[in-house]
């Protein structure tokens, strides 16, 4: 594995660079990598490597206006506890955009960041 393979990246469009890092890092345990707030930083979590871009950063002027609303798509976080999950982001103040739902393959919220960016928090059902 050579270095650009070594993480999968994903950019989410921030209006406050630091907000998001201190959401990501403080909340759902991402480490920072690098910090250029206010234009950008860089946070991972195993192989997720998430880029946060301000309104100063390239990618956010390469995005259209139209296309840089948050919507549907989010990142995909594994959780050994929802309950207790849901539990301690709702004392934290952080907003949850759905309730818990119930599948065959577990179950899973959504939570959103500072610029209502989503993330799924997914617990695995029992094997």
């Amino acid at each position: 594995m050579n270095a650009t393979d070594q993480y999968v990246g994903v950019r989410y469009i921030v209006e406050d660079v630091q907000a998001a890092v201190d959401f990501y890092t403080g909340h759902l345990g991402f480490e920072l990598r690098m910090n250029a707030a206010p234009a950008f930083a860089d946070v991972v979590r195993g192989r997720l490597r998430l880029l946060l871009s301000g309104p100063a950063s390239s990618g956010a002027r390469a995005t259209p206006a139209d296309a840089a609303t948050p919507g549907r798509n989010r990142i995909h976080l594994i959780v050994d506890d929802l309950d207790a999950a849901v539990t301690r982001y709702r004392d934290a103040g952080l907003p949850f955009r759905s309730d818990i739902v119930s599948g065959p393959g577990g179950r899973q919220i959504l939570l959103a960041d500072p610029d209502g960016n989503l993330v799924e928090l997914f617990a695995p059902a029992a094997d």
